[in-house]
């Protein structure tokens, strides 16, 4: 598979956040071409702030793989990941992160400010940036409409 299909499972994670009136965020982390977790926010259902598609995701393969350490990974995301999430992309060794749309009031991959510029941290991971932008920028969109109309 290719980037745009890895993305598009993880666009469908994404939908599912929105059905359930969470912010439709989506991710997947794939090894050696297999799909070892997939997840979208449930911040709202939980009720706890941690729970982003990626931290979700990154637990879940954890578990699947019985280590932390997800070395050899590629996480793929909707939106580019928060400060939370991209320590937690550190932390657990991921390899790749690839976004789709940029997050111009949390994104710690460049939009803000790029947490993986600082010095000192023992794992950077490789960025890819912009994978079906479009398609992840409007699954925002939509729902935050829609919400304003409420």
């Amino acid at each position: 598979m290719k980037n745009n299909e890895y993305m598009s499972i993880a666009i469908n994670e994404a939908v599912k956040a929105a059905k359930n009136d969470e912010v439709p965020v989506g991710a997947v982390i794939v090894k050696e071409g297999v799909v070892i977790s997939c997840a979208h926010n449930q911040k709202e259902f939980e009720r706890d702030a941690t729970k982003h598609a990626e931290m979700i995701a990154i637990q879940r393969a954890s578990k699947k793989l019985n280590n932390w350490h997800l070395d050899g990974c590629t996480l793929y995301v909707t939106l580019e990941p928060c400060a939370m999430c991209a320590g937690a992309i550190i932390q657990s060794r991921i390899e790749k992160v690839v976004f789709g749309a940029y997050d111009p009031k949390g994104g710690s991959l460049g939009s803000c400010f790029n947490l993986y510029d600082i010095k000192g941290f023992n794992h950077y991971p490789k960025v890819e940036k912009g994978v079906l932008e479009k398609e992840c920028s409007e699954l925002l969109k939509t729902f935050f409409k829609a919400k304003r109309k409420m």
